[in-house]
């Protein structure tokens, strides 16, 4: 594990005290009356309440907020990763496990104080980080709320934990804010992505962002107790019979992002929401096949494979 610097701060700090912050979040905010903040580039007027893809107006919608030692351990430690649940989604997983979340939109709006108070709770329950889960459709809300996290005190890195669905405009207002991105690669080629999630041109869009992340953060770097600075996470849930594309995706990150990359191969595939509808994804994962997952992940080159 590559060790960084104990008395790391996160680079929004830097960004909000030179005002640089305010000015990304007001440009986020703009965007919202012709939206293309995520790849669905729905071109409604939020600001309006019209709604697009996501279902998400003006305002963020929170699920929950806590701290979560269900994480990678990279994240976790002992004081937990500060998660916030962002409902609503901009992919519709057809096997979603969250989907009373992604996709009946279960939670409350929030406003960007509400959302920065629950970033600074978080804070003083002694979590490692922020961790956002499902921030594709509300980063706009999500930068609003860090200039007033961060100018009551937030330190902790954050975490844009994603389902890689992600445009570089949208990125490139993050650089320099997210301290470490955890995108979720799921599939390998554009069809699947329209069939499964409803998401036109995913693997296209997911192999651009997340070499964009990588470009912002690297590699992981922990601190000296094993804990998450900065850097890329790389998820990606194995599905039953497609270790077809476990291969190319782990063939992708080992030549085109980093031999380096700190990979999370999940197994945890079980069907849920509509996969019954989908012959392919009406079974659990075998465990064979989440070793054979593994394995291509060894072949591929990547050495730094999650607990």
């Amino acid at each position: 594990m590559v060790t960084g610097n104990d008395s790391f701060i996160p680079g929004y700090v830097e960004l909000h005290q030179k005002g640089e912050l305010k000015k990304r979040a007001e440009e986020a905010v703009r965007r919202l009356a012709n939206c293309a903040i995520c790849a669905q580039v729905c071109k409604v007027n939020r600001l309006e309440g019209e709604l697009g893809v996501c279902r998400t107006g003006r305002l963020a919608v929170v699920s929950s907020y806590g701290p979560h030692h269900g994480e990678e351990d990279v994240l976790v430690g002992l004081g937990g990763s500060g998660t916030i649940f962002f409902s609503n989604c901009n992919l519709a997983c057809v096997f979603c496990q969250n989907y009373d979340i992604s996709a009946c939109g279960a939670g409350s709006e929030v406003t960007s104080e509400e959302l920065a108070d629950m970033m600074l709770r978080l804070q003083t329950r002694g979590c490692h980080n922020i961790n956002l889960v499902s921030p594709s459709h509300v980063v706009p809300q999500i930068l609003e709320a860090l200039v007033s996290a961060a100018d009551r005190g937030l330190r902790l890195p954050i975490v844009y934990n994603t389902g890689g669905y992600d445009v570089l405009p949208t990125l490139s207002l993050l650089d320099g804010i997210v301290d470490i991105y955890m995108p979720d690669f799921k599939f390998a080629d554009d069809e699947t992505g329209q069939r499964l999630a409803d998401a036109p041109r995913y693997f296209t869009v997911a192999q651009a962002a997340i070499r964009e992340m990588h470009r912002q953060v690297g590699d992981l770097v922990t601190d000296h107790r094993g804990i998450a600075q900065r850097g890329l996470i790389l998820r990606h849930l194995v599905m039953p019979g497609r270790l077809h594309d476990t291969r190319r995706i782990m063939e992708f990150i080992g030549k085109e992002i980093s031999p380096d990359t700190y990979v999370n191969v999940m197994g945890q595939y079980r069907p849920a929401y509509m996969a019954n509808k989908f012959p392919e994804l009406s079974r659990p994962l075998k465990l064979s096949e989440y070793l054979q997952a593994v394995a291509i992940a060894r072949e591929a080159g990547l050495h730094r494979l999650a607990n």
